[in-house]
């Protein structure tokens, strides 16, 4: 499961922190986008560690149904497997993400064990009880990995309200933010 501990020091830590989001009317405009920026990228991550939970589920589903209806193997199945993930309807936020994952995350110790356990890693040799178990593990740190997905695009959300009121209010205006992008590109 992704605890968050209070005062910590990595990116999940910051940007769950209520202290993240209060006070954003103080804030320079440079100073929202620098924490929306931090929690997209936060959100980008838990989106692809969420994404490697999914597929491990799905294998393990399908290794569950050929065992059932005595189908072809999942080797043999893997690519449909991962394709039909793929082609399913969304069931997240929806959201376009343009940001690469950063890092499968020093503080996701716990679901990158699970989803790289080697004894997991062949679903063939795993005992009915042991692939059970297993989908059950996935499932739960999948729930949690949601979660916090949840409540980081809650944060991401009040930012960009916080950045459109001012826009809407006139105190910040797109000519400022491309000037300052181009000096950026400079």
């Amino acid at each position: 499961m992704i605890e968050v501990r209070p005062g910590g020091r990595r990116r999940i830590d910051r940007v769950l922190d209520p202290a993240y989001v209060r006070g954003l009317a103080d804030l320079s405009l440079g100073q929202l986008r620098e924490r929306r920026d931090e929690a997209a990228q936060e959100e980008t991550d838990l989106s692809y560690l969420r994404r490697l939970l999914h597929a491990r589920i799905d294998i393990v589903r399908a290794e569950q149904e050929r065992r059932r209806s005595g189908g072809e193997s999942i080797v043999d199945q893997l690519a449909t497997i991962l394709s039909d993930n793929a082609l399913r309807p969304a069931r997240g936020s929806g959201r376009y993400q343009q940001l690469e994952p950063s890092r499968a995350g020093e503080y996701r110790r716990q679901a990158e064990a699970l989803v790289g356990n080697a004894d997991l890693t062949d679903v063939g040799a795993l005992s009915d009880e042991k692939l059970a178990a297993t989908l059950d593990d996935y499932r739960g740190e999948e729930a949690s990995v949601s979660q916090r997905r949840r409540e980081v695009q809650a944060v991401v959300d009040q930012l960009n309200a916080e950045i459109a009121a001012r826009y809407a209010k006139g105190s910040a205006n797109v000519d400022d933010l491309l000037a300052a992008e181009r000096a950026d590109d400079v």
